[in-house]
This record gives structure tokens, C-alpha cells and sequence, in this order.
């Protein structure tokens, strides 16, 4: 990419994000040159506060993660994109960041640090650094993965390059938030893994897997030193692949007895 002044699109993904929407917006509207915002149909509010702080509302029914995601790329004006959840923020280390790219936009990708907060406690160890690539030249590449955990893959020999300031993430309002996702996202990636031919051997996905996961985010990454959260953040990452692969050893017992 050429080092001349660029502009950028800043584009969010919604449904009933009335709680989160406002300071998403806000925290993007000092680097990007427009914001598109595509919702799947919300019942709440989400709707009527985008269209109050001037932003590009696009309704766009909902097939998956990537896919929507994908949409809404596409939809933007500029070719350089910067990819929010509503319940993420620009700090503003990272809004520094991301005005010198502007300037100087030498990668084809950039990556940041997520900083996570879960229950109300910033988690230093156990969810960090949680890198994200969610600036990129849309020419270079898409959303990719697998539902519902999407990300941005771009093609082979594109420059990324890592920088300063963290993306802010307010994950889940308490623990019972958390769970609710865990079930559902637990379905959609199992359903995904296993259109896409994903086996499952019970001893080490449904019980070893998850063991290791939580043993990899409380001791390894240091977990137990972000306290009670740190468990159970740890705990609930072992818990999602242990639901995750229960189903799809569900589904291959469902299909040899067919």
C-alpha cells in the first residue's frame, strides 16, 4: 500500500446492542470517514441510536457470523476497514495508533492486543493479549473461520504488522450472561465443525480437551493471578469445548444409527 493519506471505514455488526451501540460509535468516530453499521432486524433501541449519531443503518438478514461480517464489508465506501464488535471501544493508545496509519499505511493488515473485561474485571492474564487483526485492506482479504468464531484471514504474503493500544472489550455483564453465549455459540460451532467433517474422539476432545483449556488459561497464562474471575473465565473457556464436542459426538452417534 502506498504511504498518501487513506481513508477508513469503521463497520459494527448488531442485534439488540442498545447497552453497548452509543460508546462503540463514539470511540470510532475520531479515526474512520464514515460508519456502517449492519443490524439483523433488533427489537431494542440498537436502531433508533445509530440513526442518532449519523451513522450508515443497513438491515440485513442474519446467516452467520462470517457472513454478515463479510456484508458489511463489502457495503463500506473505503477500501481500508476497521471491524468492531458493539461491545468493543477504541482506547485511546489505539486511536493514536490508528490516526498514524492514516498518514502512513505501510501493511496490508494490523494487528492489536484485546483487552478484556469480564464481570467488570479488566483480565490481565488468563484473556490477554487475545490478539485481533481488525484493520485491513478488504482487497487483501476477508472473514474467515468458523461460525461463531469468525476472523480476518488475509492472503498469503500480506504485510501485517502489530500496533500500540488495546481494543476494549466489555465481554459479558456476569456470569449468567456468559453461560447464555456459551450454550448457543457451544451449537453453532459444533454445527459448523461438523458440516465441515470435524470427528470427535470422546476421550481426548470431550474429556481431555477441556481439562487442558482450562489448565492452559488458569496456570500457563497465569489466570489464577486475575483472581476469582480468572477461574471462572477459565472454567467457561473449558466448559464451551466441552459443550462444543459433546455435540458433535452427538451428531456422529446420531448419524450410525440412522
Amino acid at each position: 500500500m502506498s504511504n498518501t493519506a487513506v481513508k477508513i471505514s469503521g463497520v459494527i455488526i448488531t442485534y439488540n446492542e442498545e447497552r453497548h451501540i452509543e460508546a462503540c460509535i463514539k470511540s470510532m468516530q475520531p479515526v474512520v470517514d464514515e460508519i456502517l453499521v449492519v443490524d439483523s432486524y433488533s427489537t431494542d433501541q440498537t436502531k433508533e441510536i445509530s440513526q442518532s449519531l449519523g451513522v450508515t443503518f443497513i438491515e440485513n438478514t442474519f446467516e452467520g457470523h462470517i457472513e454478515q461480517k463479510n456484508f458489511a464489508m463489502k457495503q463500506a465506501k473505503h477500501d481500508l476497514i476497521l471491524s468492531l464488535d458493539a461491545d468493543e471501544r477504541v482506547s485511546d493508545k489505539m486511536r493514536e495508533s490508528v490516526l498514524k496509519v492514516k498518514q502512513e499505511c505501510i501493511a496490508d493488515g494490523y494487528v492489536f492486543n484485546r483487552f478484556n473485561n469480564y464481570c467488570g474485571k479488566w483480565l490481565k492474564y488468563s484473556w490477554y493479549p487475545d490478539r485481533k487483526l481488525r484493520l485491513w485492506n478488504r482487497n487483501k482479504g476477508g472473514w474467515g473461520g468458523t461460525n461463531p468464531h469468525d476472523k480476518v484471514i488475509l492472503d498469503n504474503g500480506s504485510k501485517v504488522v502489530k500496533l500500540k493500544g488495546d481494543l476494549l472489550h466489555y465481554a459479558y455483564a456476569d456470569v449468567n450472561e456468559h453461560l447464555d453465549q456459551i450454550r448457543k455459540f457451544s451449537i453453532i460451532a459444533a454445527q459448523a465443525k461438523y458440516k465441515k467433517g470435524k470427528q470427535v474422539n470422546f476421550l481426548f476432545h470431550v474429556l481431555i480437551n477441556p481439562m487442558f483449556k482450562f489448565s492452559r488459561k488458569y496456570f500457563f497464562n497465569l489466570g489464577f493471578l486475575d483472581g476469582y474471575y480468572g477461574f471462572i473465565f477459565s472454567f467457561m473457556s473449558a466448559y464451551l469445548n466441552f459443550l462444543k464436542y459433546v455435540n458433535i459426538w452427538e451428531m456422529q452417534r446420531t448419524k450410525k444409527e440412522e
